[in-house]
């Protein structure tokens, strides 16, 4: 019976030492490990094997391209104009080690890098620049942020702003604005229609009058012309008849 208990302790431990001995790291994944509480290396995907009671797995970071959604946040425009913009932003990490002991989250840390430099770039844009250059301020958000994160081992590959919502007072004065440039570019096109249609309406008063002008001389014309040689003919037979 001892002998028996033995050898399943045995079995225990020694399943024990193979599981704390090989470490299964999955594709597009990474292991940070620890000897002794220090880091001691990066575990690649595949079979790894590490030191039983010394190597310790720290945290596990995922490298392939991942996403956040930023909630929308109230900024203000730089004519005060307070707005809600939410964005999404893409990353990917590029340094397991500087991503686990440069920064406790990074991911929530870029969270807030993008809400506090999102305030700063949209606070120096008036409200109709920040509703009319969204591939600008795209663009100045990943430069900063790309910058920042280099030191965290992360890689900003883009940032896209979802949506821009005004307050509703704006939003209404701004479809104002718009009902009434498409009501001003309507009674321009039908005043340029009225136009081109007197102009046309002209033209081909103007061709039927000449026309008409043309007919009536060249009527005259042959009227003349036959009136002529009925005299001439009526004066060659009156010579013929005279001579005979």
């Amino acid at each position: 019976m001892l002998a028996t208990l033995v050898l399943i302790a045995a079995v225990l431990f020694f399943a024990y030492l193979v599981r704390r001995t090989l470490l299964i790291v999955h594709q597009a994944e990474v292991a940070v490990v620890e000897r002794l509480g220090r880091f001691h290396r990066v575990a690649r995907s595949g079979l790894n094997t590490m030191l039983p009671f010394m190597d310790t797995i720290r945290r596990r970071v995922d490298l392939r391209e991942q996403f956040i959604t930023i909630p929308p946040q109230p900024v203000i425009t730089k004519d005060n104009v307070t707005i809600a913009v939410d964005n999404v932003l893409y990353f990917q990490v590029l340094d397991p080690e500087a991503a686990v002991y440069s920064v406790n989250n990074f991911a929530g840390a870029i969270e807030n890098l993008v809400q506090t430099t999102l305030r700063s770039i949209i606070g120096d844009m008036n409200l109709d620049e920040t509703l009319s250059n969204r591939d600008g301020i795209n663009a100045h958000l990943q430069e900063k942020l790309d910058r920042e994160t280099n030191a965290w081992g992360v890689k900003v590959h883009r940032i896209e702003i979802k949506q821009i919502d005004p307050p509703r007072e704006i939003k209404e004065a701004m479809e104002k604005q718009m009902r009434a440039e498409r009501d001003k570019r309507a009674a321009i096109t039908l005043a340029e229609a009225q136009k081109q249609a007197q102009i046309l309406e002209a033209e081909g008063y103007r061709t039927a009058t000449v026309t008409r002008a043309e007919a009536e001389r060249q009527r005259a014309i042959l009227q003349a012309e036959g009136q002529a040689q009925a005299v001439v003919t009526v004066r060659t037979a009156r010579r013929v008849d005279s001579r005979c």
